[in-house]
């Protein structure tokens, strides 16, 4: 990325401000601005998030808000309550008070005189989230959002639950929260205050993962801060971007297809990070578009930004299969609308382990599966945080205890752009039983790369407000919705379907083993097919290079490491997937701090025992200078029986290495179809 030291506005920095909520609670904000901004106000961006402005976030803002406050724009980083600098508590994700005070946070920006009162909101990942949960709410003076890598749908497709089954991410999710918030706030910002702040948050606080087990079906829980509700709440245009290495890319589709504003969707190669950033390559000139966006809809300038597709995602090549690309080779197409013309359904029928042809008619005996604990072990994380390896590896081993459907080589090139759809006709032996569906693009060496996957816990076969218990040996017809991908297929290579009835760890697996009976000729696989001869509608090159402010000054004390080690004991029978994910220490110099972040866990079972699955994960969070080190250690333990999952979490919090607190804590919650 080029690093830009000058802009069309000299800009100011206000390092820390208190932004004062309805209820009196303040919160931390950081402000960027032009100078001229004194005497002509301009329009002001927000970005509103837990993740600690002055240390943890300090780098990747450094690079984007002062970009943008370059370009004329005040630019306003706020922590939320109970995160950070901020007071309070937070005590779980999108909650009224957050909305609550977010409108308090626009208003303020609003009112200040170095404001002409029009506001927008951008973010990632909550930030993503939170921008279009706020648009739904129309707060005065907000002109537009640009919401990246999000969901519309906080149950469906987040990182709680995929089709009705558990994610390992939910726990994965909940224990990186549980640490973040045991974080204290920084003296030089709170001053002497900050101890007694420190053990509100650690003695207020209770890991989240209980409320999200407390609730495993699509409830009024799930469906608050869910935009899909009604998406003619949101008023405002939206920039809806996402990447296909990320875990939330099926909301841009939605948000195409379904919002009455004006809208643009952007879909790259990239993992959970700002495309200027971007990881799978290639990396954009994403800020450009940014401000490209905001002069539009907050200058009003006639920059043709809404000029061309709606659309625009990267079609993906044919790669080996790897768990982490520096580049994903692939072009740029562009679609009018969605669903676009552009792209045809297409259903494929099966039959005995093959995939036909549209219109044939394949016969097969019904065919059986009842997969081992070890489907999964190289299926990658759920959502990629460019913290390699964390992408699906080879998927030949895991096609092994799976029941599989090939194509014939292909005998020409193929292109999907959209989610596939696995229609089958199918029964079980027991009365929860999940399925998971993985499409591969299998190379004339056999070497077989996921290309996407879907899952489906088969209680919630007619919805997921209502699960329905199976009744062993009657057939159903369901359809499993895959995510949604642009992918080619080359001339030569074959496309491969394989369904397993668990993939652990990636998915908590059902109470007991399973066995799936499919009947393949009242089956077919939907494929949403991108003709060969539509037209790409994108000029060459789309974007320009990524760049972005100097980022701050930092020193790498301790590097850090990302490690994944599955491991199988041949005598008894364990077996494990354990993820480091470790941070290192890193110097901020200009706040003189030295910050510590490390990730262990631990996916476990034995041999088939159901029984047996268990997740641990422990995180150790540190903060040190001259006169002030504190660190916390958090751990959380999620194992799992017939009927309840049992969850256990500990907490201790250390001031110069001498522990003020240790909490514990412990719940049985039963299983609900789940």
């Amino acid at each position: 990325m080029k690093a830009v030291s000058s802009s069309p506005h000299a800009i100011k920095e206000e390092e820390h401000v208190w932004i004062t909520a309805r209820d009196g609670t303040r919160l931390a904000a950081r402000v960027w601005r032009p100078l001229s901004s004194d005497t002509e106000p301009v329009p002001a961006i927000l970005e509103f998030i837990p993740y600690r402005k002055r240390d943890l976030t300090a780098l990747r803002d450094s690079i984007n808000h002062p970009y943008i406050a370059g370009h004329g724009y005040a630019c306003v980083r706020a922590d939320l309550r109970g995160s950070g600098d901020s007071e309070g508590l937070l005590t779980d994700e999108y909650l009224e008070q957050e909305f609550r005070d977010g409108e308090d946070v626009l208003a303020w920006m609003a009112k200040q005189p170095w404001c002409n009162g029009r506001t927008g909101m951008m973010g990632i990942s909550w930030g993503g989230f939170n921008a279009l949960q706020l648009a739904a709410r129309r707060p005065p003076g907000l002109g537009a959002v640009a919401a990246l890598s999000y969901s519309d749908d906080r149950y469906a497709d987040d990182v709680h639950y995929m089709g009705g089954c558990l994610l390992s991410d939910n726990l994965s999710w909940a224990s990186t929260m549980f640490a973040y918030t045991s974080c204290p706030p920084d003296p030089q910002v709170v001053g002497s205050q900050w101890r007694e702040l420190w053990y509100e948050r650690l003695d207020g606080m209770s890991p989240w993962l209980a409320q999200w087990l407390n609730h495993q079906r699509r409830d009024e829980y799930w469906q608050h801060g869910s935009v899909c509700e009604d998406y003619t709440d949101i008023a405002c245009p939206v920039l809806a971007v996402s990447g296909w290495a990320d875990g939330y890319s099926n909301a841009v589709f939605r948000l195409m297809e379904r919002l009455n504003v004006p809208r643009r969707g952007l879909i790259g190669p990239w993992s959970h990070k700002y495309p200027h950033l971007g990881v799978p390559g290639p990396a954009i000139g994403f800020l450009q578009e940014l401000v490209r966006w905001w002069d539009y809809w907050l200058k009003d300038e006639e920059n043709g930004v809404m000029d061309g597709p709606m659309l625009c995602t990267w079609m993906q090549e044919s790669v080996p299969p790897s768990t982490s690309y520096e580049e994903r080779p692939g072009r740029w197409v562009g679609e009018p609308k969605w669903l676009s013309p552009h792209v045809e359904r297409i259903r494929y029928p099966l039959g005995d382990h093959r995939i036909g042809q549209p219109g044939q008619r394949l016969e097969s005996p019904p065919l059986n599966v009842e997969s081992p604990l070890s489907v999964g072990q190289f299926a990658g994380k759920w959502c990629s945080y460019n913290a390699p390896p964390d992408l699906p590896y080879d998927q030949r081993e895991e096609d092994g205890g799976s029941l599989v459907f090939e194509s014939e080589p292909l005998a020409e090139r193929c292109e999907i752009l959209g989610g596939p759809v696995l229609y089958a006709t199918l029964e079980v032996d027991r009365p929860v039983a999940m399925v998971a569906v993985r499409l591969s693009d299998v190379a004339p060496d056999g070497r077989a790369t996921r290309a996407t996957y879907g899952l489906l816990n088969l209680t919630h076969r007619n919805g997921h407000a209502e699960p329905e218990a199976l009744v062993p040996g009657e057939r159903y017809r369901v359809g499993v919705q895959l995510n949604g991908v642009a992918q080619a297929f080359p001339a030569g290579h074959r496309i491969r379907i394989a369904l397993s009835t668990s993939y652990w760890p990636l998915a908590w697996p059902p109470p007991e083993p399973v066995r799936l009976t499919v009947h393949p000729a009242e089956s077919e696989l939907e494929l949403p097919i991108r003709a060969l001869a539509e037209p790409d509608e994108l000029p060459t090159p789309l974007f320009g290079d990524p760049e972005g402010a100097p980022p701050l000054s930092s020193t790498v004390i301790r590097p850090g490491e990302h490690r994944w080690t599955v491991s199988r004991d041949l005598v008894d029978y364990e077996s494990a997937l354990e993820v480091v994910k470790d941070l290192g220490v890193m110097y901020m110099e200009d706040i003189d701090l030295r910050v510590t972040r490390r990730a262990f866990e631990r996916y476990s079972w034995t041999g088939d025992d159901f029984g047996s699955v268990r997740g641990e994960i422990e995180w150790v969070m540190g903060f040190a200078r001259d006169g002030w080190d504190v660190h916390t250690t958090t751990r959380t333990v999620l194992t799992s029986d017939t009927s309840h999952f049992h969850l256990h979490a500990t907490l201790d919090a250390y001031e110069d290495n001498r522990r003020v607190r240790s909490r514990n804590w412990e719940w049985t919650i039963p299983r609900d179809h789940v």
